[in-house]
């Protein structure tokens, strides 16, 4: 396949290139990618194909060109989720109520193995403490040492470490749910068939909490405190069940975590990576991230700790 006759889509964060292949009125998407292979092509088709057998919406497999580095998707068009909320300003909790009941769908799902199209099994892993743990180091691997140096820098990376461990070992939930991994608005395709999901590759057991933190606390898009609870409340709605005071605790962690590892890896994607897009999206980062942890007694050394050595100068910065 020639992909300099195909005309090139708007990326992600990964390692992939996508391409549009438009022969007369049929459309496909082409996925490149010779970094990361497994992970960018074979597990991102296999979770489709996980979502597809559980009757979601995801990009079916056309063609595996797998040995020249790419694979051929159904194309679901140019328009997110997030591009919809946008122009409907008025309309956004009936949007966002339909995603909930998505998500729901998303975490009953107990399919935990599935054939490659290498034809080999794939085990979707537990998200673990371990993992969870390891992200949120992200923060301290690629943000602290921008502003950080020399013993301070050692001194304050072991103490954040131990908070995080600490913060990790209070989550209440132990049962694991189908958790996406990366769920937000933009991760959404308008489809004729209702929303479909994108980038599934990073799907783990884990959390029930995980992937509406990630909706809610959006770094993307900025959303009122007003519609957020609103958007929390949907979900407890539909989860009457769930021990609230336990699911907000995890919620909470869960959140602050989550966008201290984002930060991490948006400052990673600029210097390891040259793509400094992201930069510009830290600043609301720090203010999810300070939404969660205000007044809220379990964060209190986080709170004091980062605000010591991250003050408002910092936090505005986007380079």
């Amino acid at each position: 396949m020639n992909l300099n006759k195909l005309k090139k889509l708007s990326g992600d964060a990964s390692y992939r290139i996508f391409f549009r292949n438009k022969i007369f009125k049929a459309s496909s998407v082409v996925v490149y990618c010779k970094k990361q292979k497994k992970s960018n092509l074979v597990i991102y088709d296999s979770i489709n194909k996980i979502f597809l057998k559980n009757k979601l919406i995801a990009p079916k497999l056309i063609k595996n060109g797998y040995i020249k580095n790419y694979i051929e998707i159904e194309d679901f068009g140019d328009t997110t989720v997030f591009q919809l909320l946008k122009k409907n300003n008025s309309k956004k909790l009936f949007y966002y109520k339909k995603i909930i009941l998505l998500l729901n769908k998303i975490q009953k799902i107990k399919t935990k193995k599935i054939k490659t199209f290498l034809n080999q099994d794939y085990k979707i892993p537990d998200y673990s403490k371990k993992i969870l743990f390891n992200e949120a180091n992200l923060f301290l691997q690629w943000y602290l040492p921008k502003f950080i140096i020399g013993k301070k820098k050692i001194i304050l990376k072991k103490k954040l470490s131990r908070i995080f461990k600490s913060l990790l070992n209070q989550l209440s939930y132990k049962k694991k749910v189908f958790v996406h991994r990366d769920f937000h608005v933009s991760n959404l395709m308008i489809t004729k068939r209702g929303f479909g999901i994108i980038d599934g590759q990073d799907a783990r057991f884990g959390n029930i909490a995980y992937d509406l933190a990630s909706l809610i606390d959006d770094v993307r898009i900025k959303t009122t405190e007003k519609l957020k609870d609103k958007i929390y409340n949907e979900f407890i709605k539909k989860n009457n069940s769930l021990d609230k005071y336990k699911f907000q605790n995890d919620f909470e962690i869960l959140s602050v975590l989550r966008n201290l590892k984002i930060i991490g890896i948006f400052s990673r994607l600029s210097k390891r990576d040259k793509k400094n897009k992201y930069l510009k999206l830290i600043p609301y980062a720090w203010k999810l991230i300070e939404s969660r942890y205000n007044n809220n007694k379990k964060f209190n050394e986080l709170k004091i700790i980062l605000e010591k050595n991250f003050p408002k100068k910092i936090r505005t910065y986007e380079n």
